[in-house]
């Protein structure tokens, strides 16, 4: 049987509610992006003024726990049937989590009780015994990239700035790398699956951006938990880092957008390390390729400050692509704390240019 285009693209589509959300936080970009997940609610539920509840009492996945091999997948389980029992206690039933790791131990939560109905039964009844708790499955799961991608349209109606360097006229040519735990986990729960992942292109393609199609585009960044939990194996990671830089720089980008925080974290932080050890950079004139999130460009794009949103805590210098996009900023604020506090300024490193 044959299908045309478009029923083969349908294929890869996912629902994505339209509004009343309950907000899973991530562990790790809590600690790496540390303004992100605000920026996120700011622009879900303030600029485009939808209901996204945020729950202090949520905890960790178990995700890096669960695949590091250190606790049993029964734990985790169990554990995300709380979270789910939390949403239903808030009164929800759409859930938006921000990490891709969290995304995939759902899909593989829920596809195993889908699959092994025992399992299920399992997990309810330890979330009974050790909480008292019960709790309905999510009518709808999404990653918070879905909910950017799902309002790109709005977000663009409503920004500042597009995705078009000031000087010359032409789009940016911006990197989608999607995380490993959003596309290639289950292909069929992200936004164009594993081979045609759309969620972050989709934002550069409606914001007037350029699309970099390059050969290691859906490469791993090389995170790998225990690639990178173990100190003795973190040149696995970094050489997976360098082989994406290398296949990219010939396309000259200006811009890195990720979906993952590893991701994000990663593919910032290794430039650097590349630079100090073989004095290696891959933007232009000595600067790395800025490293953003989905939110931190609409965030940019929006006309929050980019030092609000907590751009100076990025290895790589973000003011080449804030000059590019036309961009007010003050320099002087960039290391401010609060209250316009005096802080140090960190150490300018050797190989890599920094404002």
């Amino acid at each position: 049987m044959r299908y045309s285009r478009n029923e083969v693209w349908e294929t890869y589509q996912k629902e994505i509610a339209d509004n009343n959300f309950y907000f899973a936080r991530s562990c790790i970009r809590q600690n790496v992006l540390p303004a992100a997940e605000d920026l996120f609610l700011k622009i879900i539920g303030t600029d485009l003024g939808k209901n996204i509840y945020d729950d202090a009492r949520q905890t960790t996945c178990t995700g890096i726990a669960y695949h590091s091999g250190i606790i049993p997948f029964e734990t985790t389980m169990t554990v995300v049937a709380h979270l789910f029992a939390l949403m239903n206690e808030a009164g929800y039933e759409n859930y938006a989590c921000s990490c891709v790791t969290s995304f995939g131990i759902y899909s593989e939560v829920l596809e195993t009780w889908k699959h092994f109905p025992e399992k299920e039964k399992e997990a309810r009844e330890a979330l009974k015994k050790a909480t008292g708790k019960t709790f309905e499955i999510p009518k709808n799961l999404v990653h918070a990239s879905d909910l950017i991608y799902k309002f790109r349209k709005e977000i663009a109606n409503r920004s500042k700035y597009r995705l078009t360097d000031t000087t010359s006229g032409l789009p940016l040519k911006v990197v989608d790398h999607i995380g490993c735990h959003y596309a290639k986990i289950f292909p069929e729960k992200g936004i164009g699956g594993a081979e045609f992942p759309y969620v972050l292109a989709g934002l550069i393609d409606e914001w007037g951006g350029q699309q970099v199609d390059y050969p290691e585009r859906r490469h791993c960044c090389g995170f790998g938990f225990r690639q990178y939990l173990l100190k003795s194996n973190r040149g696995y990671s970094v050489a997976n880092s360098k082989k994406k830089f290398e296949s990219m720089k010939p396309y000259k980008p200006d811009l890195i957008i990720a979906n993952c925080p590893g991701c994000s974290f990663f593919l910032d932080r290794w430039q650097y390390v590349i630079a100090e050890m073989e004095n290696t950079t891959y933007g232009e004139n000595g600067y790395g390729i800025p490293v953003l999130t989905y939110e931190e460009l609409a965030g940019l794009l929006l006309g929050y400050d980019p030092w609000d949103i907590g751009l100076q805590t990025h290895q790589v210098a973000v003011e080449p692509i804030l000059d590019k996009l036309g961009i007010n900023y003050n320099p002087d604020m960039k290391y401010k704390g609060a209250g316009n506090s005096n802080t140090d300024s960190p150490e300018q490193p050797s190989s890599i240019k920094m404002f």
